[in-house]
């Protein structure tokens, strides 16, 4: 177990400093749920691009609190994201993008 978590900290902190020089490999971060809402929908999309991708989540969902690693792998050699995220029917939080460059971040936090 401690292992997996030493390679998982490794692995970000790599990430985290590596900046632009790994755009050509998958893009890989934290995407951490800081509302009181149920985060039912993520999309991305390289800036430039019209049409918001897949969601990211499938039929998964990121409670209030919790935490998902994310892996884009589009195999596209681009940093900057465009990022669509949607919540629960009964919640009070519109639709919210944000545009962040994802290789040099390790994790992200919404916030309401």
């Amino acid at each position: 177990m401690k292992l997996k978590f030493l390679s998982a900290a490794v692995a970000a902190a790599l990430l985290a400093s590596a900046g632009a020089s790994h755009a050509d490999e998958d893009l890989v971060f934290t995407l951490k749920n800081g509302t009181n809402s149920v985060l039912t929908n993520f999309h991305t999309s390289p800036v430039g691009v019209d049409e918001w991708e897949d969601d990211v989540f499938g039929k998964q969902v990121l409670n209030p609190g919790e935490s998902m690693d994310i892996t884009i792998a589009d195999g596209r050699d681009v940093c900057k994201y465009d990022m669509r995220f949607e919540f629960e029917e009964d919640s009070d939080l519109d639709t919210t993008t944000d545009t962040q460059n994802l290789c040099e971040m390790s994790s992200y936090t919404i916030h309401e």
